[in-house]
């Protein structure tokens, strides 16, 4: 029997390296209403959480409101973004050896660009459960879209692994009870610590 049935991985940081793209896309938003651009922590809050906690985030001190933001970046077309970022090589090679009879899923503090990003990188086939924020009351370190997948599939949180690279990864995998695979971040408490996805081949077979 597997150690782990059931593989959850977060979006940015793990799947893609997002981290250019993302300080290119709050910029724009942030020239757009006419403030200087992020600092890094202020880029460090907003690549790790949801986009309304990062727009709450950079917007409130300057008394714009939040409506209004979510607005102008409904309507700024995501796909010349997409094409920036860069997926993780060993993504697509782990999934084709683990899944079947592996299950796997994502939880990511993205919103309605995830469909996009699954698209332009033919990546609808390599998941069971795709999770966003707008599927959830509370993004995360909420830990309730972990809860769901794991509901889902009806799978004791010790049979799911979660692969995550922030402190809002690290906080959701805790209050949901679930093994945490802290990716290329050795500051965070996990159970384990991995610089390459294929690292987690041998985890699931125990």
């Amino acid at each position: 029997m597997k150690k782990y049935t059931l593989i959850i991985f977060d979006c940015d940081g793990v799947m893609f390296d997002t981290r250019s793209v993302n300080r290119l896309y709050y910029n724009h938003m942030l020239s757009h209403f006419h403030l200087p651009e992020m600092t890094d922590e202020q880029f460090e809050y907003s690549h790790s959480h949801s986009v309304f906690d990062a727009v709450r985030y950079l917007m409130a001190p300057h008394h714009i409101p939040e409506t209004e933001v979510i607005t102008y970046l409904k309507n700024i077309n995501y796909s010349k973004y997409i094409s920036h970022m860069i997926i993780n090589p060993e993504l697509k090679p782990l999934i084709t050896a683990i899944r079947p009879p592996c299950l796997t899923a994502i939880a990511t503090n993205r919103s309605d660009t995830m469909p996009k990003v699954l698209e332009k990188f033919e990546l609808e086939s390599f998941f069971d459960r795709v999770m966003t924020t707008l599927d959830v009351a509370k993004p995360k370190p909420d830990p309730e879209m972990i809860i769901d997948i794991i509901n889902h599939f009806n799978i004791a949180p010790h049979h799911v692994l979660y692969i995550g690279d922030s402190q809002v990864d690290e906080q959701a995998a805790i209050q949901a009870n679930v093994p945490f695979a802290a990716f290329q971040n050795n500051s965070l408490k996990a159970d384990y610590h991995i610089n390459a996805l294929l690292e987690i081949n041998p985890l699931i077979s125990g």
